[in-house]
């Protein structure tokens, strides 16, 4: 069984209800036929009933196991309204504007998660990543001692002797563009976590640089090591080593020559980047020139799980994603 089907399997198992904003989009319409199909998810679609069944009819899409809400009229409306002002009394929100934001698909999605009535959302398929995260961010926020949203890819390589099995995950690939010592740390933490909840993989984590234990020094080298050792004091029990070159981190003879008696180097099965432009660009890489296959963005450090889609994804990739949220919320 391939790491997709292990996460369908686990969603199945599951069952949480995960909410789609786009709900008039029909790569999501189609996805969701095949989610309530297998059987994957529940499925709240928010937008207005009339338009989206009109969609699907004409489309030959059942989606009629689906819960659709249209956010203007919703019995829930007030009481989502009271937690945002109760939420953003700090900046001056008013009840009246609190109503008017729950117009929005993107606002009203996370309101649901935050008030229970669903585990979990997905969208971007129309929306940019900034849309998406910014009511998530206001409304469910960080989990309880993580600072950042960070993303990352789990990369499936042809090669099974690289990683776990030719599992490799990336971080942070999709939302902070320069970290800080801390705020690097905080993600090498939580991409273990994802690692384990969704691939079942023990890590072995390594803070990638350009040099590997002092052979460079330069202030970018420090901010690795610094980010390692922080890493380390969050998660005493946690595999993790830095600074590392790639090298270094995956190939065993190079790890033992450079890094005698590490755990990590020669053997890592995640790879923690200095940096989103260097993360962006290495899993483009791996993707088109190993043929490696790409999930993600997943997205990691919010109260709840709330993934942002590529506006060029598929009807597979939206299922996959669905999958993936629905696990994070197990």
């Amino acid at each position: 069984m391939n790491l997709i089907e292990q996460i369908r399997a686990k969603a199945f198992q599951l069952q949480k209800t995960i909410v789609l904003p786009e709900g008039t989009e029909l790569r999501t319409l189609k996805a969701t036929e095949i989610l309530l199909r297998d059987k994957l998810a529940k499925i709240i679609l928010l937008g207005d009933p009339q338009l989206i069944n009109g969609i699907a009819v004409r489309e030959g899409i059942n989606i009629s196991e689906a819960v659709i809400i249209d956010p203007t009229t919703d019995s829930k409306r007030e009481q989502y309204a009271l937690m945002m002002v109760e939420i953003r009394k700090s900046k001056g929100l008013t009840l009246e504007q609190a109503l008017e934001s729950l117009n929005d698909p993107l606002v009203f999605g996370p309101l649901m998660i935050k008030a229970g009535d669903a585990d979990g959302e997905i969208a971007g398929a129309i929306n940019s990543t900034g849309d998406v995260l910014r009511p998530a961010l206001q409304y469910v926020k960080t989990l309880p001692g993580v600072s950042v949203v960070s993303g990352v890819f789990f990369m499936l390589l042809k090669d099974k002797s690289i990683g776990e099995n030719g599992i490799l995950v990336f971080a942070d690939c999709a939302v902070m563009p320069d970290p800080d010592e801390r705020q690097l740390a905080e993600i090498a933490v939580t991409t273990a976590k994802t690692a384990r909840s969704i691939a079942n993989i023990e890590p072995r984590v390594a803070m990638l640089s350009f040099s590997t234990k002092g052979s460079a020094t330069h202030l970018l080298v420090n901010k690795v090591v610094n980010a390692t050792r922080i890493a380390r004091e969050l998660a005493p029990d946690l595999m993790i080593d830095g600074e590392l070159q790639l090298d270094s981190a995956l190939c065993s003879e190079v790890g033992q020559l450079k890094a005698p008696g590490s755990l990590v180097a020669g053997q890592a099965n995640i790879l923690v980047f200095p940096g989103l432009e260097a993360a962006n660009i290495g899993y483009k890489l791996v993707q088109r020139l190993a043929g490696a296959e790409a999930i993600g963005p997943v997205l990691q450090g919010m109260a709840a799980p709330i993934n942002d889609l590529s506006r060029g994804c598929s009807v597979s990739d939206i299922v996959n994603m669905v999958a993936i949220t629905a696990t994070q919320a197990g």
